[in-house]
């Protein structure tokens, strides 16, 4: 999910900002360059960590900038097919809930929630099951099992990410502590 991440790339300093200290500039266009960007390869960059190489300047005839080659440290945020995450839950809508997870929301459909029928609770923004009486609401935190992934590099508001909570361990962790308790008492009986 969250990884430290090597990458090395071209930075282009221009003109304007000759005068200042190469490496704060440098670090200021990383972090413009990569900052909430979405790559196939790193996933979602969330922050530069540290410069570890700034290479020799190239100058590029008819371009007045400065090219410079740099090795950096980052910090990336990549779902991964059957990772199982953590997440609030942000939005309750019919058809299910919306989860935040890390700098992306991911869709958990109604029918992934629990093995439950599960009804809408429009006027408590609740996803209630039928026979368990268990609900979701907006704020509660989750763990659930990414089951569907695309993500879109020129557009990550578009990425659309699945999950289900339908196995063992997983679901709202208010759930998970009260089987968890359950299951202590049947141990000490």
């Amino acid at each position: 999910m969250y990884a430290r991440i090597k990458i090395r790339d071209t930075v282009r300093v221009p003109p304007s900002r000759f005068g200042e200290d190469i490496n704060e500039v440098i670090e200021d266009l990383l972090w413009e360059q990569f900052e909430g960007k979405l790559d196939k390869e790193y996933g979602m960059i969330i922050g530069i960590e540290s410069i570890e190489d700034v290479g020799e300047g190239r100058i590029i005839e008819g371009d007045g900038a400065v090219y410079y080659d740099v090795v950096f440290n980052a910090i990336s945020f990549k779902p991964a097919m059957q990772e199982v995450i953590e997440g609030e839950v942000m939005e309750i809508v019919e058809f299910g809930a919306f989860v935040t997870i890390g700098p992306l929301d991911a869709l958990l459909h109604m029918s992934q929630i629990m093995e439950d029928y599960v009804v809408y609770d429009d006027k408590n923004k609740k996803l209630i099951g039928k026979e368990t009486r268990r609900s979701l609401s907006e704020g509660d935190f989750v763990r659930a099992r990414i089951v569907a992934l695309s993500l879109k590099e020129r557009e990550p508001e578009k990425s659309k990410i699945g999950l289900t909570m339908r196995q063992p361990w997983l679901g709202s962790l208010k759930w998970l502590e009260e089987e968890k308790i359950k299951l202590e008492k049947e141990v000490q009986s």
